[in-house]
Order: C-alpha cells, then structure tokens, then sequence
C-alpha cells in the first residue's frame, strides 16, 4: 500500500520537480515587483498573471504528457491543458496534472492503434495530422468537461483548507505532514498538494503559508541536533554533517533514517513542526513561491519582504520544541545500538512477520542482486524519490571515492527510483525504496543503504568495483 502511495506521490510530484526554476522565476518576480514587493513596477509585475495562469500550468501538463509519452506526449498535454487554462479564472495546476497525462495516454493508444498500419512515405502526415486533431478534441473536451469537475475540487479543498485556518488548527496538519514525510512522500505533499493551494493563495494574497508547512527544516534540525547531544554509536558521529546538509542544503531526506532508527521521534518533529506553523500564522510569515529544496537559505529567498522575523522565529521555535522532546526520548528510551544495526533489525524482523525468509545478503555484503560480483562496471545510479535531492548527494561521494581510488571509466549519476535508466548495472538507494528500484530496473544489482552521509557500504562497493574492473 505505501509503495503504491509513494508512486502515486512520485508522479505528481514529477511534474512539478523538473520546472521548480520557472516557480522560482515567478516567486522571484512577484517579491520583488507586485504592489508590496521589494521594487514595485506596474509594468513587470504585469508578468505574474500570465506566467501563474498559463506558463507554469503548461510546463506542468509538457512534463506530465512527457513522462507518459515522450516529447509527442508532452506537446498534446500542453495541448489540451489550454482547455482547462481558458476554461477557469484561476491557476489551473490541478487541471494540467489531469490531463497532461492523460492526454498523453491517449495519444500513446492511438499510436499503438496505427503502428504497422500506415504506408510508408505518410508517416510525417499522420503523426502531426493525428497530434493535432486529437488535442483539440482534448482541449475541447478539458475546457467543458475537466475544469468545472477541478473548480469544484478546488472549492471543497478551500473549505477544507478554510476550515483548518478559520479554527486556528493549521497546526494540526504537522499530525499528517510529519510521518508522510518519513515515509518519502515528502516531495508529494509539497509539490503536489501544498505548492498548487500556495499558488493560488499568492494570487489572492501575494503570499503563502502552505509553502512552510512541510519545507520548515526546524523540526528535522531539531532532531538531529538531539542525536549530536544524546546519540550513540555512528548515528552520533554522522549527526554534524547531517546537520549542515539538511539546513542549509536542504534535503530533508536525510534526516528520515534517523526517525526510523527511533519512530517515537514522531512526536518530536510533529510537536515542532505545529509549534512552527503556530508560530508562521501568528506572525503572518508566508513565501512568494515553492522553497525547494527546504534550505533556510531558500526560504530566505521567497519569504515575502516584510515576514524576515517570522520566519526565523518560526524555524528556530520548531527546532527548539523537537530538539527539547527529542533529547529524553534518545536518552531514555533510545537504543545502544548503530544507525545500521537498527535499520537491519527492523527489516528482519517484518519479513520473519511476513514469514518472508531473510535470503539477503549479510551486512558485510552490500550488492543485492542476481549478478553480485560478476563483470566490469561501467554506470552506477544513486536513486531518491525525486533524483534531485539525496541521490546528487550520494553520487557525489561515491564520485569522490571512485576517483580517489584511481577507477576511471565508470559514470555515477542520480535519478528518480521510479526512472532508474536500463543501462544502468548498480542502483544505490534508501532501503525505503528498495523494492520500488527493483521494479523500476529489474536487472540492476542494488545496494540498500541506510545512512547517506557515513554508509559503509560506499567503500565496500569501491573495494568491490576494483576487483571487478580490473579482472
């Protein structure tokens, strides 16, 4: 069921991850230009109107029909995402996730349908004649069908939404947006719930507070800085470095393992991240635009100009709550045991649950796979949720220790688990999401860590590698 969450997840939020600099641009224009910016310009605030309402919409539905289709895919999402766009009077990002890929479904039938039907020499003729008779239907079609069906999702997700702000329980979303998070559906609630309701409330208001509400790094900060005080073992001596990448890099990934190493965490960073959001709704703290990655230096750059105060006070009363909850539950009820040891325990305990037999390899052995040991490697992928975050951490190091260790011809990139490319011979990922790499790239030897900044199992694959590429 998660992992069928986590794709589900995935897939909003690819669409919304490869255009976070066009949302930067506009969040960057709308701070700096519209009536209340930091330089007020009629004239070039005139841009913000059109890029929310159209640019960014049909970015949304090109990347939606891509992932689906292909370039042909991404034109007739874009297509057919100018129905819903003309149809309403607001910012149509729900609306472009809907048909971007369905449009490029349709069409990907359609081509099935015609393959080894058409006469050579017409092939140009029916590709573009098909492309565009089909999107204007779709485009027809989106503009009376689809939009009055996401206006009225909109209007129930403004009452919901409403609600939570008329009562003062905006807090209380930290009860669901914490644990989510910790299960990798972190780029999913932001990207594909909170970011689309943000947008629309800087329309309205010039600002957000849903931008905040899981990009906040006070509550992980807090937990990680607990582990630098009361933690033990490699959790402990990993903590500092986690610190500085998750604060002011931003990944919040990498701060996961250590709430799963200890669930009872949870109440640490939900306790922090309500007090956060408490703290930006008193003070009326919003950002211009999507903060991503959740860098404090991020949201420095989109909070709107006169909220500074807010958001540092709000950050730091986050990570003061987690940190003070955190601190007894890892002295008095933590576990003398490794980031590692932990993370094994708990997987082998839910198979012998599950009555699975534990037929991986030893913790020594980091390659899982049917191919383990045999043959020169020439691609390696470090694989996150969204392959922007963790994973360019992770094939960064492992860049470092393949050149350190003199291997040359061996490329390391990072990617989405769910897009892992088929040349690829080795797969690093979080043991989260170890069952949704194998699905992804069947043939692939997989390496499942648990720690991404001190994984030993990085310089047990570099040991590995030179005895393989050099037989």
């Amino acid at each position: 069921m998660k992992e069928k969450v986590q794709l589900f997840g995935r897939s909003l939020s690819g669409m919304i991850m490869p255009n976070i600099g066009a949302f930067i641009a506009w969040g960057l224009i709308t701070a700096l230009f519209i009536e209340t910016g930091w330089m007020p310009n009629e004239r070039i605030a005139q841009l913000v109107r059109p890029m929310s309402s159209v640019l960014l919409p049909l970015l949304i539905a090109y990347t939606g029909g891509n992932m689906v289709a292909g370039q042909r895919g991404g034109v007739i999402g874009a297509i057919a995402a100018m129905g819903v766009i003309v149809g309403s009077d607001v910012p149509m990002f729900i609306g472009a996730m809907i048909v971007g890929p369905l449009s490029a479904w349709v069409i990907k039938k359609f081509d099935k349908l015609m393959e080894n039907h058409v006469k050579a020499g017409f092939e140009m003729l029916v590709n573009n004649f098909s492309l565009g008779i089909i999107g204007a239907v779709l485009a027809v079609l989106a503009m009376f069908g689809v939009t009055p069906l996401v206006s009225t999702l909109n209007h129930w997700m403004s009452i919901g939404v409403g609600f939570f702000v008329d009562h003062g329980i905006l807090p209380l979303t930290s009860l669901f947006i914490e644990p989510a998070k910790v299960l990798f559906l972190n780029n999913a609630i932001n990207h594909g719930i909170l970011s689309p309701m943000g947008i629309q409330q800087v329309e309205e208001m010039g600002k957000s507070i849903f931008f905040l509400l899981e990009a906040n790094p006070g509550p992980g900060l807090g937990v990680l800085l607990a582990y630098c005080i009361a933690g033990k073992g490699n959790a402990k001596s990993s903590a500092p470095g986690a610190v500085i990448i998750h604060f002011f890099g931003g990944i919040h990934e990498i701060y996961f393992p250590y709430i799963l190493m200890n669930p009872l965490l949870l109440l640490a960073t939900i306790a922090g991240g309500a007090a956060g959001v408490f703290t930006f709704s008193l003070m009326g703290v919003g950002l211009t635009a999507p903060a991503s990655p959740g860098s404090i230096l991020a949201l420095v750059m989109m909070v709107e100009r006169h909220c500074y105060m807010g958001l540092f006070l709000g950050v730091l009363i986050a990570a003061v709550v987690s940190f003070v909850i955190a601190v007894p539950l890892l002295k008095f009820m933590g576990k003398d045991t490794s980031l590692e040891e932990a993370q094994q325990k708990k997987d082998a305990m839910k198979k012998q649950a599950k009555g699975i037999q534990d037929d991986s390899s030893p913790a020594a052995e980091p390659v899982q796979g049917a191919a383990k040991g045999q043959g020169r490697i020439r691609k390696i992928a470090f694989a996150c949720d969204a392959g922007m975050g963790s994973s360019a951490m992770g094939a960064t190091v492992l860049k470092k220790k393949i050149a350190a260790a003199g291997l040359g011809g061996i490329e390391v990139i990072h990617t989405p688990v769910s897009s892992i490319p088929a040349d690829v011979e080795i797969v690093v990922t979080h043991q989260e999401l170890g069952e949704r790499a194998q699905r992804s790239n069947p043939n692939a030897e997989r390496i499942l860590i648990t720690n991404f900044l001190a994984a030993p199992e990085y310089d047990i694959l570099v040991e590995d590698l030179k005895k393989r590429n050099q037989a």
